[in-house]
């Protein structure tokens, strides 16, 4: 199933951003849905490394479209991932005084901290969004089980514990998008969820 036509005003400066986009790198060969998070990805960071960095599976990202498409619940690791997801509800638990107090009594971070109670209030079968935090994603990979997710974008930015986590993310075996290198951040995580709902850009 291709992504859907979605009604939506286009600006005209992110239609020549795709343009000069699409004039720069030839993004045709990928499958559709790939191809749609490949390209917001990389109109939302201007960053072309993204087109061979991004690891994608059409079918996740096919499956958690049609979940999104239907409701389902979208949890962030941070507030400013949840600020650029931008049609829809998300769940961020990282101000929650549950995730202070967890973090403070386990020596942990609130992002990771905020994960448990992410799961306690949403249950399993939601997206989850890490686009800051790799203890967060570790602490995602830890719950997988109870969690079970119908997609996990494990996009965390940084030197220290980015890399490995998002490696730890592919070798569990869960529906993700993840790249291999430091890069990442909340613009990027939000952009491929954004993807999965707007579909591909005109």
């Amino acid at each position: 199933m291709s992504p859907p036509t979605v009604r939506r005003t286009v600006h005209p400066i992110e239609a020549e951003s795709y343009r000069i986009l699409r004039a720069r790198v030839d993004t045709t060969g990928l499958p559709p849905w790939t191809r749609a998070v490949v390209e917001r990805v990389v109109h939302s960071s201007a960053d072309l490394d993204y087109v061979d960095d991004l690891v994608c599976r059409e079918p996740d990202l096919q499956r958690a479209a049609t979940v999104l498409a239907t409701g389902g619940p979208v949890v962030t690791d941070a507030e400013m991932v949840a600020a650029g997801i931008t049609r829809r509800e998300t769940y961020c638990f990282v101000r929650d005084p549950r995730a202070r107090e967890a973090a403070a009594a386990g020596g942990t971070t609130r992002s990771a901290a905020a994960v448990r109670v992410a799961l306690a209030e949403v249950g399993p079968g939601a997206v989850w969004v890490v686009g800051n935090a790799p203890t967060a994603l570790y602490a995602l990979l830890d719950l997988a089980a109870d969690a079970r997710p119908s997609l996990v974008v494990g996009l965390p930015v940084g030197f220290v514990g980015a890399v490995e986590s998002k490696q730890a993310l592919r070798e569990s075996g869960l529906p993700s998008v993840t790249n291999r290198s430091e890069k990442g951040g909340s613009a990027v995580a939000a952009a491929t969820v954004n993807a999965l709902l707007y579909g591909s850009n005109a």
